[in-house]
């Protein structure tokens, strides 16, 4: 019996008769929540053209829109790659044979995991200059906050990749030769970030969207400049939320494409990890292709 015969069973007629009925239903009651909130959005005359006529004028965007926009963009970028590299780092320190790596390294994702990110961002900005001496950047406390907390998460998710690598992988490469910081670098980190590219996706649109908790500390994100500003100018911060949400929604569904053509590159092209200037027995390099596709 396969795998997907224990996982799944396909429905029969009376079962595909039920779903379609409740897809149905589902979808009339979605329609009829979408049209009460729309009603009542009309009752209180939020859709006015003049509430909206902001957004059709191009100072609006250039003022306002596009300054957060690029902000925000800018703080999320920097913060993934930092916590790509925090995670990578301390996964590994997780997975270290050594206690007095692998039990600080635990520590250290552990706490920042627990610390709620808006506390790390106000203790960075508003703590961390009494024991550096030194007003600190707000750019640096939203993306040090940011890499803190997902990097953590994303550790736990390297860690759990590693460890899903069948353990054939691993002896192989030690068959061979292969020292741990190799076989660590090229066969069982490789594997694990392909394998775990859907949360490691997931992690990254949570950051994009934390990016707006650095409003708090008046980070010039979107948040701030696309709702604060714009409705404190003109008065229409409903409006104004509904076109900043726009712009979250469509910014994470392009991070959500350019994973998907990642990952779909990724499979197409896998290979399985070879070292430099040492033989790769067949078995190995069978077992690598086949976890690449």
């Amino acid at each position: 019996m396969s795998v997907e015969a224990v996982l799944y069973d396909h429905p029969g007629p009376r079962a595909k008769r039920r779903n379609a009925i409740l897809t149905v239903v589902f979808g009339l009651a979605l329609l009829g929540l979408l049209y009460w909130i729309y009603a009542k959005f009309d009752e209180k005359g939020q859709w006015d053209a003049a509430l909206w006529k902001p957004f059709t004028e191009a100072s609006t965007w250039t003022d306002y829109i596009v300054p957060g926009l690029l902000h925000t963009l800018g703080a999320a970028a920097v913060a993934m790659l930092l916590s790509l590299t925090f995670g990578i780092v301390f996964s590994v320190g997780r997975l270290s044979e050594h206690w007095w790596v692998r039990i600080p390294a635990g520590a250290v994702v552990e706490f920042f995991r627990a610390v709620p990110l808006l506390l790390l961002m106000f203790f960075i900005f508003y703590g961390l200059p009494f024991i550096i001496e030194q007003p600190m950047s707000i750019f640096w406390a939203v993306v040090i906050g940011l890499t803190l907390y997902n990097g953590s998460v994303l550790a736990e998710a390297f860690r759990a990749g590693i460890l899903a690598v069948p353990r054939g992988q691993s002896e192989a490469a030690y068959a061979v030769g292969m020292r741990k910081s190799q076989v660590m670098r090229e066969i069982l980190v490789p594997q694990a970030a392909r394998s775990m590219l859907p949360v490691i996706v997931s992690q990254m649109v949570v950051l994009v969207k934390d990016t707006a908790l650095g409003y708090i500390i008046s980070y010039p994100e979107l948040l701030q400049f696309g709702v604060n500003n714009v409705a404190a100018n003109f008065g229409n911060v409903v409006q104004a939320a509904i076109v900043v949400m726009i712009i979250f929604i469509l910014v994470n569904s392009a991070l959500t494409a350019l994973a998907g053509w990642l990952e779909r590159r990724t499979r197409r092209s896998g290979r399985a990890p070879r070292a430099t200037g040492q033989p790769v027995p067949a078995g190995l390099t069978q077992t690598g292709e086949a976890a690449g596709d």
